[in-house]
């Protein structure tokens, strides 16, 4: 990464941030792009679920009032599985092979979204988050599955912002633990991922300002937008 390009990666990086924690997920959404356009495809991948893996401990702990443990607790195993999946796929994977998952990854929630598709509310949860896991894992972005899956478990915004924190964390984690055992990240990473601390910092708090000033119809909003700005991107990939 060069000098001049360091600047706008951090900005972009803490947009995440701030993304993430309005709503509970988006953050990839800025940061998965970025990192990989920055540093290449795997690494890109593999470095944003560190730095997202570490937010999420943050949302994690300034939401853990509103995290409601029992209804989350069967999405947050299917992600885990998925993302175990899909991140040793992405391992074992040629990096062309990884970028054309991406592709058809887009392309398939974007089909999913014309078509007007909505599964069954409760029993589509589990199903939604073990298809975003895997895809996240493999691709690094979820796209709308995992904002779907808990959406359907019918939460106010402050106990969807902390089953979105409490979910993205077990995702980010376990494909930071198997990108690492892969040496897709070493001690560089992590050094890296320590001086964002106070990024991640001050994005939780912003984001949680900005989720606690819209109300439910603006939290709405909120969750809305971030699930256009993946089918913008969509959009914008297969154009």
């Amino acid at each position: 990464m060069s000098i001049w390009m360091a600047p706008l990666v951090l900005l972009l990086v803490f947009g995440s941030f701030v993304v993430s924690a309005s709503i509970g997920l988006g953050g990839s959404l800025l940061m998965v792009p970025t990192l990989v356009l920055a540093i290449g495809t795997k690494e890109g991948v593999a470095l944003a679920a560190l730095l997202l893996a570490a937010n999420n401990v943050f949302k994690v702990f300034t939401y853990r009032r509103t995290i409601p443990w029992r209804k989350a607790a069967f999405v947050v195993l299917c992600t885990i599985t998925g993302a175990a999946v899909g991140a040793r796929l992405l391992v074992n994977a040629p990096v062309a092979l990884v970028g054309v998952a991406v592709l058809c990854s887009f392309a398939l929630t974007l089909l999913l979204e014309r078509a007007h598709f909505e599964p069954g509310r409760r029993i589509a949860s589990p199903l939604l988050a073990l298809g975003s896991g895997a895809t996240s894992g493999f691709s690094g972005t979820s796209g709308p599955l995992k904002g779907v899956a808990i959406r359907n478990l019918d939460l106010d915004r402050l106990h969807f912002v902390g089953a979105a924190s409490l979910v993205s964390f077990a995702g980010d984690a376990t494909k930071t633990a198997i990108y690492t055992d892969a040496s897709l990240l070493d001690a560089d990473s992590f050094l890296l991922a320590a001086i964002a601390v106070p990024l991640m910092a001050a994005g939780t708090a912003t984001g949680r300002l900005l989720n606690q000033r819209v109300g439910e119809r603006g939290f709405a909003v909120l969750f809305w937008t971030v699930m256009t700005g993946y089918s913008i991107r969509i959009l914008t990939v297969i154009a």
